[in-house]
């Protein structure tokens, strides 16, 4: 018997064990085969969230607007899937700060609906389908954020799980909480009841032809058990969706679990426009060095750039990044490679902001096909270079400069890393060929600033 079969027998025999037990266990997540779901992200998600600037405000004709823009603008660029954030089923969340625990929508099984008053076209009870239904008419992808858990009100009222013989009060664990959030219990997602809820979640939000869930207080604490229970669902019942988790920091220790349940996991809490999140993130993204590859992405948050902030964190505003730190974002998104989920108002895009997000040599390098993870090479005080291989033979070069100090001399040394010491380099920011050196160009790199590059043998 060669290893790979007794691996296979071995998880079989353990899942076998588990289920004669009552006890759900994701055996198949230590499996050294890649996941089916891998193929819905072969290269890092891109697409709009609507919360860096709307918080738990968006309503359905400000989403349905910011998606005309980005079918118009962006689609052509790669970005589609179309995510709705926080709250979506609150009807008292109408403004920053309002923090009433007000009655939710919630359908009889208790699965949350869309609020009527931010989201008419739900009524009747037929939550996001007619959304998504416009969403696919655009040529876009239809995705929402959750949650952890079953809501608070549907436990007290222990409402039947659609599908099954449990209620809600079998499957909640009511000593399981979310710090910032309230609405909601903890799932015991190792029971047959927990399994039920997620999987009764699941098959609704695949009746609305969703393709993206974002699944909020997962990772910090690192919830394994409903992590679990979701991908089972997901393989079930919504094997078209593409599963993200929320938010971090994600424990690298949990590295090899979380990338055989979901396309996508936070590495840090919430990202916004300030250096010193953006210095640290540097440091996050090489921590995650191996965990990357297609239909597997960490993911550093969304990018907040341009208009953000009206009814989010922070306030109305303009981002705080200068422009060489807003190049430093993208130039590390890029080479991360990080999905590429825009978090500012589209319809007030400015030429800047566009400029950096539509960059088709950047986003080339982002959604290259090889998916190969970004990874530092060199690091000098503040001074630092990351290489990235792509799909043709060349290689994707960053140079950060994290200090204070403008204009310091950064170098790009590519020798000993797959290509002749004659190369071409290519600046990305600016699309412009540099010219060709012999195994490295070294540039001066801005306070906070960075280059990306492109490095590739003469023809």
């Amino acid at each position: 018997m060669n290893r790979r079969h007794f691996l296979q027998l071995t998880a079989a025999a353990a899942l076998a064990a588990a289920a004669s037990d009552g006890q759900l266990r994701a055996a198949d997540s230590l499996s050294t085969s890649q996941p089916a779901f891998w193929k819905l992200a072969p290269t890092p998600p891109m697409g709009w969230n609507s919360y860096d600037y709307y918080g738990s405000t968006v309503t359905e004709a400000q989403y349905l607007a910011n998606a005309q823009y980005m079918q118009k603008h962006l689609l052509q660029c790669g970005y589609h899937y179309a995510v709705i954030d926080y709250l979506w089923f609150d009807p008292t969340q109408a403004t920053r700060g309002v923090w009433q625990r007000g009655e939710l929508a919630m359908d009889k099984f208790g699965r949350l609906l869309p609020s009527l008053n931010k989201f008419p076209s739900a009524r009747g009870g037929v939550g996001f389908k007619p959304i998504s239904q416009k969403i696919h008419a655009m040529g876009l992808k239809f995705g929402f954020h959750i949650m952890r858990g079953i809501p608070r009100q549907a436990v007290h009222a222990n409402t039947p799980i659609e599908g099954s013989t449990y209620t809600a009060r079998d499957a909640a664990d009511i000593h399981s909480t979310c710090r910032w959030n309230k609405d909601m219990y903890g799932v015991k997602g190792n029971t047959p009841a927990g399994q039920a809820y997620y999987d009764s979640l699941i098959r609704l939000y695949h009746s609305w032809d969703t393709e993206f869930i974002k699944v909020d207080d997962l990772s910090r604490p690192y919830h394994k058990d409903e992590i679990h229970a979701i991908r089972r669902a997901l393989n079930k019942f919504g094997p078209g969706i593409v599963f993200s988790t929320s938010p971090g920091a994600t424990p690298v220790s949990e590295g090899k679990d979380i990338e055989h349940n979901a396309n996508m996991w936070r590495i840090r809490d919430d990202f916004w426009d300030s250096w010193p999140l953006l210095n640290n993130m540097i440091d996050l993204v090489a921590a995650w060095k191996g965990f990357a590859g297609p239909g597997h992405w960490p993911d550093c948050d969304m990018i907040c750039l341009g208009h953000i902030g009206k009814d989010a964190v922070g306030g109305l505003r303009m981002t705080h990044f200068t422009m060489d730190e807003q190049r430093t974002m993208m130039t590390l998104w890029g080479i991360a490679p990080s999905p590429l989920l825009l978090g500012m108002d589209l319809t007030q895009m400015d030429p800047w902001t566009l400029s950096l997000i539509a960059n088709p040599e950047m986003l080339a390098i982002n959604q290259d096909t090889l998916g190969a993870q970004g990874r530092r090479v060199t690091q000098h005080g503040a001074l630092e270079s990351w290489a990235k291989k792509l799909q043709n033979g060349d290689l994707a070069m960053a140079m950060f400069n994290r200090g204070g100090k403008d204009g310091q001399p950064g170098t790009a040394d590519w020798s000993g890393l797959g290509l002749p010491d004659r190369a071409v380099v290519r600046d990305v920011w600016n699309q412009r060929t540099l010219g060709e050196f012999n195994g490295k160009i070294i540039l001066p790199v801005a306070s906070h600033g960075a280059h990306l590059l492109r490095i590739s043998r003469p023809a």
